[in-house]
């Protein structure tokens, strides 16, 4: 990059305030966030509230945004003026003295519902749905695209709350227990939009109390978190993506019930009969049950096989086995080198020649929950892994904070045309919004504008 290009990026930054535009993006989305978060039903002693919901939810959010991992960082970084006046005026706040300490903040979420954030998250994907701009990432027009996986979140050497998973760690040899570890691990769904990933429902993996004979599973809860997805939006034409651990019968009857598709990946050892029948329709030559097509663009070379109604177990399953080989210049030698990728996907959609690579280019973005889902929440923008509270519901709460957050933040770096064409890092972006929530205060004018119509960048 050169020094013309690096001072016309510097000069750019200083005229953005980075804070006014992360609201114009909240409230262009979002007319009725603000409501939300205090409408939210306080259990606290209303004798001794000093700070209200509203507030203390909105500074724990921008917390997140702004990419501060802890919550003694937090209090310290916004115990500023210029942080309180800007908070004072989003929220219309006339006489704001002080932002929440973080005590005070952990003792809100230790009481609060997580039913009360869902109920946030579900107004802002449904706010998002009604969006005609985001229509062409539906599958075949018609489906929206839901991934679901599991994550870890925390771990313990000694029992944290009776909702804790175990793990024995045993000896090899003689079979003996020699330490065991407690955690917590959370199912997401996520509702893929190109490179946007945002969480629409959350179900934690959890025993109900310690004395229970079987422990919770990732199995058991995605039938949880499908049953709440369903109730919660009863008309939407849903298409899950999930990786081959969902390949089996329990969930297929659930597809069957809700009426919903789905494209899972599906490898070697899960359902081996299905596995075996397939292997042996595709070895078979010139077999009219099977179709074959391909594909080149650049330096790609895509090649895939479908086979429709494959017998299994009183159903019919789809299959497509699907293989990509990039090439590319040998450093040394002038001759290319070549790297494959085999995928196989089940889906109860019907395969035909038009939408065959529409489904499995639909059926491999279910990586990107783990990608721009998991990794980027853990290992860039927010440590999610990080305990801001030992308490076990303030725990849930604030990993549901996240998720909000994170809704607002990717819309953010995605819609406002200033900030896109800044090409920032993550990291630098969320510096870059701590920095101008701490120094740029908001004028009255600037909070008049959140109510003005912007232009959006295309999603």
């Amino acid at each position: 990059m050169s020094g013309f290009v690096r001072k016309l990026i510097r000069e750019k930054e200083k005229e953005i305030n980075f804070f006014g535009e992360f609201l114009k993006i909240k409230h262009h989305f979002f007319k009725d966030f603000n409501k939300k978060l205090a409408s939210i039903d306080d259990k606290r002693n209303q004798s001794y509230i000093t700070y209200d919901p509203e507030l203390i939810l909105f500074v724990l959010i921008m917390k997140n945004v702004s990419g501060i991992i802890s919550m003694n960082r937090m209090t310290k970084d916004f115990n500023k003026y210029e942080v309180i006046d800007n908070i004072a005026k989003v929220l219309g706040y006339e006489d704001l003295e002080e932002i929440p300490h973080f005590d005070t903040i952990n003792n809100f979420l230790k009481k609060l519902e997580v039913t009360d954030l869902e109920k946030i998250r579900d107004y802002m994907i449904r706010e998002l749905l009604k969006k005609r701009s985001l229509e062409k990432y539906r599958l075949l027009d018609k489906y929206w695209c839901i991934a679901i996986d599991g994550s870890q979140l925390f771990s313990f050497k000694e029992k944290h709350c009776a909702h804790c998973l175990k793990k024995e760690h045993k000896n090899k040899d003689t079979g003996e227990i020699e330490s065991v570890t407690y955690y917590h691990t959370v199912l997401e769904a996520k509702l893929i939009l190109g490179n946007m990933t945002f969480s629409i429902l959350t179900e934690f993996v959890e025993n109900e109390n310690e004395s229970v004979s079987k422990q919770d599973c990732e199995i058991t809860a995605a039938k949880r978190l499908m049953k709440k997805l369903k109730y919660k939006f009863r008309k939407l034409n849903i298409c899950i993506l999930g990786d081959s651990l969902y390949a089996c019968e329990p969930i297929y009857k659930l597809f069957d019930e809700y009426k919903w598709k789905f494209i899972f990946r599906f490898k070697e050892g899960r359902a081996r009969t299905l596995w075996a029948e397939i292997q042996t329709i595709k070895g078979i030559k010139n077999s009219e049950a099977t179709s074959n097509l391909t594909c080149k663009s650049g330096d790609m070379d895509w090649k895939l096989t479908y086979i429709n109604d494959v017998s299994y177990q009183n159903r019919l399953i789809n299959a497509v086995d699907f293989t990509e080989t990039i090439f590319k210049k040998s450093k040394n030698t002038s001759t290319n080198e070549k790297t494959s990728k085999n995928f196989v996907f089940v889906a109860n959609i019907k395969f035909t020649k038009r939408n065959a690579f529409k489904i499995v280019a639909a059926g491999r973005s279910r990586w990107k929950i783990e990608n721009e889902g998991f990794n980027n929440q853990k290992n860039i923008r927010y440590d999610i892994e990080h305990a801001c509270c030992l308490d076990y519901q303030a725990m849930k709460n604030h990993y549901l904070v996240v998720q909000i957050a994170d809704i607002l933040r990717q819309l953010f770096e995605s819609g406002s045309k200033a900030i896109k064409e800044l090409k920032l890092g993550i990291q630098e972006m969320s510096s870059r919004i701590l920095e101008s929530l701490r120094q740029d205060t908001l004028t009255s004018e600037d909070i008049l504008q959140l109510n003005q119509h912007i232009k959006i960048h295309d999603l």
